[in-house]
C-alpha cells in the first residue's frame, strides 16, 4: 500500500501545501527529481506518456516535458526554471501548462530524512490568486499527484 498524499489549501489563501512520505532514502527520492529519464516514469497519471524536451537540472537551470494520452491523442506541454536546487535537501521551481498560458506556480520542495530510511517531501505550490489556485486543484491535481506518487513507489521499489 503507498502513502497518501496530503493536499491542503488554506481558505483565502493562493497556496496549497502538500506532503508525501516514500520508503526510500532522501538520496533516491531526490535522484527521482533530478535525473529526466527517471523523472519521465513517476511524473503525472498512468494513462499519460511523459517526454522530456529540455532539461537543465541545476541553480538557474529550466525543464520542460510533454505529456502525451496515447488513446485520445492529446497532449500537454509544460515548462519552468529550477531557481533553487540543493542536493537532497531542496528543489524550488516554477511550473507552467503551456494550456493555461500567464499562469505560473512557485513550488518548493523540501525532502526531509525520516528514520528507517523514510523520506517525507513537503512542498508548497504558490499561485498568482485563489481563483488559479481552485482551478488547478478542479483540474485533478491531486489525482495526478498520487498516481504520480504511486509510480514514483514502484520506481524506488526498483531499487
Amino acid at each position: 500500500m503507498s502513502n497518501p498524499v496530503t493536499i491542503e489549501a488554506v481558505e483565502g489563501t493562493s497556496y496549497a501545501d502538500i506532503t508525501r512520505e516514500f520508503d526510500a532514502p532522501v538520496e533516491a527520492v531526490f535522484r527521482a527529481h533530478a535525473d529526466p529519464e527517471l523523472y519521465a516514469r513517476w511524473i503525472g497519471p498512468r494513462r499519460l506518456r511523459t517526454d522530456i524536451t529540455h532539461w537543465d537540472f541545476r541553480t538557474g537551470g529550466g525543464w520542460a516535458y510533454e505529456s502525451h494520452d496515447d488513446a485520445d491523442g492529446a497532449v500537454y506541454a509544460f515548462r519552468g526554471t529550477f531557481h533553487t536546487v540543493e542536493p537532497n535537501a531542496l528543489l524550488i521551481q516554477t511550473f507552467e501548462f503551456l494550456g493555461a498560458p500567464g499562469e505560473v506556480s512557485l513550488d518548493r520542495m523540501r525532502f526531509e530524512e525520516l528514520p528507517g530510511g523514510r523520506t517525507r517531501l513537503v512542498g508548497r505550490s504558490v499561485m498568482s490568486s485563489r481563483e488559479a489556485l481552485e482551478v488547478m486543484i478542479e483540474s485533478g491535481m491531486e489525482y495526478g499527484m498520487r498516481e504520480g506518487y504511486e509510480k514514483l513507489d514502484e520506481l524506488l521499489a526498483e531499487g
